[in-house]
C-alpha cells in the first residue's frame, strides 16, 4: 500500500487500507464461528475488543472508507486506517 502510495501520489491517487476487527457480517457470525468460540472458552479474552463493544457494526466500516475517499481525507495517503475497537492496541 505504501509504495503503490508514493507511486500513484504523482498523479494524484491516494492509497490507504482499512483494517477493521471482527464485524457483525456473516463471516463473524456464522454457525462454525460461534461452535468454535463455544468449544475454546479460554479464548474469548483474546479475541475481545479493547473497547467494550462485542463486534464492529458494518456502517462503521464504510463510514471510514467514505472519510477516507472524501474532501476531508484528501491529504491522507499511504496509510492504515484500523477501526477495530482498539483489539490491535491489546497485542
Amino acid at each position: 500500500m505504501r509504495s503503490m502510495a508514493n507511486g500513484l501520489a504523482e498523479h494524484n491517487i491516494r492509497v490507504n487500507t482499512v483494517h477493521p476487527t471482527a464485524v457483525r457480517t456473516m463471516m463473524a457470525t456464522n454457525d462454525a464461528i460461534t461452535e468454535w468460540v463455544a468449544s475454546h472458552p479460554d479464548s474469548g479474552s483474546h479475541l475481545a475488543n479493547a473497547l467494550p463493544v462485542d463486534l464492529i457494526e458494518p456502517d462503521d466500516i464504510s463510514n471510514a472508507v467514505l472519510f477516507l475517499a472524501s474532501d476531508d481525507g484528501r491529504f491522507i495517503t499511504g496509510t492504515t486506517l484500523p477501526v477495530d475497537a482498539g483489539f490491535c492496541n491489546k497485542l
